[in-house]
């Protein structure tokens, strides 16, 4: 598509008859037109003077709210042509952007309603008005700006081109040369109002009366100042976390009984934001070209309790091959000064993390889903790190070259720290490498400090284990559950009703627990060592379980079957059963605390503990083989000694498989605390 004429040769005549203008050597000559009469009769008089730097400030107040109202009509003609494509979809209520942009006018409603598909155009009467307002506020965009002849020139052809359309129809091709904000399509109105406004901000700088905390202030009133101040408060308290991107350049003015702050954020043309405060009330306007990030920082806002518009793209895809920046309207009404200062600082603190934010989310994006990369420079951001120091310091470098070093047995190649850690871990130790990102470099320590410092982060996530040492914790806390009320039933002490049943629960949620780890160490490699310890543990439980049940058979079938020695006899295998469930226990929480920080001391009190269940596995050995002898001493039933029997079998077997787990853990401690 080709956009509108190229501009002409800066500096030459050039007649603008459709305004009764001409443009010459950095001068607007008006004759009458009865819109622009008054101003451009005080411009041709101050001129006159040498003096037109004088009305400077106020034409540039106007062409600031003349942006504000231009960016407004592009909005309603693409709701218009939209309406007019899919009649049956609702009408857009644009009422807060109106209110913002200080439009009452009732032609801005009857366009989106009135618009009709005519052939292959757009029709209805209130086109006239919307171009008549496009002209004007075109040129009063300008009109501070005569001395650039380059954009003369393009306004020059701009109203050229607007002037020569019909005033109640409108060419789908019209309409996308009006509203385009792609350059590689040429030339538009949207592109020329971005520019102007471009060009506005740079000489609100020149202009500025004063510097207030930063801020490029002119005409403000006594009431205006603490509010910049609030505002520039908020500025100045994160700008350090931009570190040297260019941004957060401020400008402020009072402008028909309201003060307007703007803040062009970042260097991209659409994302911009405009605050008007008028008595206690903020209307916040802002632009930005990644939807994802306008829904950030609407949430980073959302403790002011704010009310915003429906987002709503400027370009949408039919007009702009799908590419589109997004508008929104926020309303704040604080109930006295103290909060307005408040909410006012809020966002003022609240913008530098919108600089880089998608440039950073998709390299995060790289070690997280989409939503988890979200998530992070939000939290970064209510730490108030951000995410600057971790870009500018090597992002997504930092993190792999500390993958890298952790070794292949816990990252393998191609895996995201997401599929190793989990989402909620992961999560944690990005936010963690930003945040320390951030202060290394605030501290002016080099980069391969830094990198030290993450690969030592990554590495404690990696080896601190929190995770899975609570599902072991958990698991070997139904693994005591069933051997306590085994001991406590075969040694009279205690009664638990429907034990067996209840062990048989027990032992389904710890299956479900070690199921958990099984599918954990198919995606997350840190859980690969520890699904096999939990399967072994599981096996004791499994076989406790079946104890219990054995002892509830003989309960309800043949009650006499541990009458006597008997009961004695079995009774004590279950005492060092539980006993060495008990040291398993205490084993898995000094293990705990060996795998995050390894400890001598601890190293010892951990190999007596796994000592302690050899010496009951050995125990229950002999215990079994004197039960056995009892069992046979005694005049009972055969069937009566096969389940006492079967019932000493499988309390022994709890043991050796309580004495397996106590290897396999003392082998991945060892291991991690680099003792063997």
């Amino acid at each position: 598509m080709t956009g509108l004429p190229a501009a002409g040769q800066g500096g030459r005549a050039e007649s603008l008859p459709w305004l009764n203008m001409s443009y010459e050597g950095g001068t607007i000559i008006a004759s009458d037109p009865p819109w622009r009469e008054t101003m451009v009769t005080k411009v041709q008089a101050v001129q006159s003077l040498s003096a037109g730097s004088l009305l400077l400030p106020g034409l540039l107040r106007a062409a600031l709210a003349a942006n504000d109202r231009l960016k407004l009509y592009f909005t309603v003609l693409q709701a218009a042509v939209r309406r007019a494509t899919s009649p049956g979809e609702p009408a857009i209520d644009l009422s807060r952007e109106k209110a913002a942009a200080a439009v009452q006018a009732s032609w801005v409603d009857e366009m989106v309603l009135t618009t009709m598909l005519d052939g292959a155009g757009y029709h209805t009467p209130a086109f006239a008005n919307l171009l008549e307002a496009i002209e004007t506020d075109l040129a009063a965009m300008f009109a501070p700006l005569a001395d650039d002849a380059a954009l003369a020139a393009r306004v020059a052809q701009c109203l050229a081109w607007l002037q020569s359309l019909g005033r109640d129809a409108l060419e789908p091709q019209s309409v996308r040369r009006i509203v385009h904000g792609d350059r590689d399509q040429g030339d538009s109105v949207h592109l020329l109002v971005m520019d102007l406004h471009r060009a506005l901000n740079r000489l609100a700088m020149q202009l500025a009366e004063e510097t207030l905390d930063g801020a490029h202030a002119f005409g403000l009133q006594a009431a205006d100042r603490p509010r910049v101040r609030a505002f520039m408060q908020g500025v100045n308290r994160t700008r350090h976390l931009k570190f040297d991107h260019p941004g957060l350049d401020t400008a402020a003015t009072h402008d028909d009984g309201a003060l307007l702050i703007q803040n062009d954020i970042g260097t991209n043309d659409a994302h911009v934001l405009v605050i008007r405060i008028q008595e206690r009330r903020i209307s916040l306007t802002y632009s930005d070209l990644h939807r994802p990030r306008f829904e950030f920082f609407q949430t980073l806002l959302s403790e002011l309790g704010g009310t915003w518009s429906t987002l709503e793209p400027r370009v949408t895809a039919e007009l702009n091959a799908g590419d589109a920046y997004y508008v929104g309207t926020a309303t704040f009404e604080p109930g006295d000064e103290p909060a307005l200062l408040h909410a006012l600082e809020s966002i003022g603190a609240d913008l530098v993390f919108l600089i880089d934010w998608n440039r950073a989310r998709k390299r995060l994006q790289e070690f997280v889903g989409r939503r988890e990369a979200a998530a992070v420079l939000l939290d970064a951001a209510r730490r108030q790190v951000g995410h600057m120091g971790w870009l500018k310091a090597g992002g997504e470098r930092l993190l792999y070259g500390a993958m890298q070093d952790a070794g292949h047995d816990l990252f393998h190649v191609g895996e995201r720290l997401q599929d190793a850690l989990g989402g909620g871990a992961a999560r944690e130790v990005l936010v963690e490498v930003l945040a320390l990102s951030t202060r290394a470099l605030l501290a002016r320590q080099p980069v391969s400090r830094i990198q030290d410092e993450v690969r030592v982060l990554l590495t404690r996530h990696v080896h601190g284990g929190a995770a899975e040492f609570d599902l072991l914790s958990d698991h070997a806390g139904y693994c005591h559950a069933v051997a306590q009320a085994l001991s406590d039933a075969l040694t009279g002490t205690g009664s638990l009703p429907e034990m067996a049943a209840r062990a048989k629960r027990w032992e389904r949620k710890a299956d479900e627990l070690v199921m958990h780890a099984r599918n954990a160490a198919e995606s997350q490699t840190r859980w690969r060592a520890f699904a096999p310890l939990a399967a072994v543990t599981d096996d004791a439980v499994d076989a406790l379980e079946e104890a219990a049940f054995l002892y509830g058979l003989i309960v309800d079938e043949h009650p006499r079957a541990l009458d006597g020695d008997a009961r004695g006899a079995v009774g004590a295998i279950g005492q060092t059963v539980l006993a060495a469930v008990r040291d398993h226990v205490r084993s898995l929480a000094i293990a705990r605390t060996l795998w995050a920080e390894p400890d001598p001391e601890q190293v010892h009190e951990f190999l007596d503990t796994a000592w302690r269940v050899q010496l009951s596995e050995r125990l229950a050995d002999e215990q079994l083989r004197a039960a056995r002898r009892t069992v046979l001493r005694t005049s009972l039933p055969a069937a009566d000694l096969v389940l006492v029997s079967d019932l000493a079998g499988s309390l022994e077997l709890a043991t050796d498989h309580l004495l397996a787990a106590s290897y396999k853990l003392r082998d991945m401690v060892m291991a991690r605390t680099g003792a063997v």
